[in-house]
């Protein structure tokens, strides 16, 4: 399981021009899915997503969480985060879950994420969005759980 975090002022998705989704001071989260993604990659997401110090201080370090903060999330399912591009021009999404298979994957996390106590809104799993963010520092973060599994040095 992949997620694009991205630190905002504010966000919103529109579904046929017709807003969906709205949050203030918070995190757009996009979430990709992988054929091989178990429960414990969305419950290492979520944990680590809310948890991520990437919010000011008083002293404008990055000390606070979004749990710390109260930030709102917008999430939106996002299958183009598995493209994998290595050969040719047009990307592969072989290793992106089957429509079903992300779409319960999805609503897991999104009931992960609103178990945490955050303001949640959504886009619509497997339409077609126009997102609309206003990026704060920018601060853009990949998050991937497949990186728990690595070693952190060499």
């Amino acid at each position: 399981m992949r997620a694009l975090v991205q630190r905002v002022v504010e966000a919103s998705v529109l579904v046929k021009g017709q807003e969906v989704g709205r949050i203030g001071p918070g995190l757009v989260v996009f979430l990709g899915f992988a054929g091989d993604d178990e429960d414990s990659d969305s419950l290492f997401l979520v944990e680590k997503t809310v948890n991520l110090r990437i919010f000011a201080d008083s002293e404008n370090r990055f000390n606070r969480s979004a749990l710390d903060v109260g930030a709102e999330l917008l999430l939106v399912s996002q299958f183009t985060l598995y493209a994998d591009t290595r050969k040719g021009r047009r990307p592969d999404f072989n290793r992106a879950a089957g429509a079903e298979q992300a779409r319960e994957a999805y609503e897991k996390a999104v009931e992960l994420f609103r178990n945490t106590g955050l303001t949640v809104a959504t886009g619509r799993f497997q339409e077609y969005m126009q997102v609309l963010l206003q990026n704060d520092g920018p601060v853009t973060i990949m998050l991937d759980s497949a990186d728990r599994n690595r070693p952190r040095r060499g």
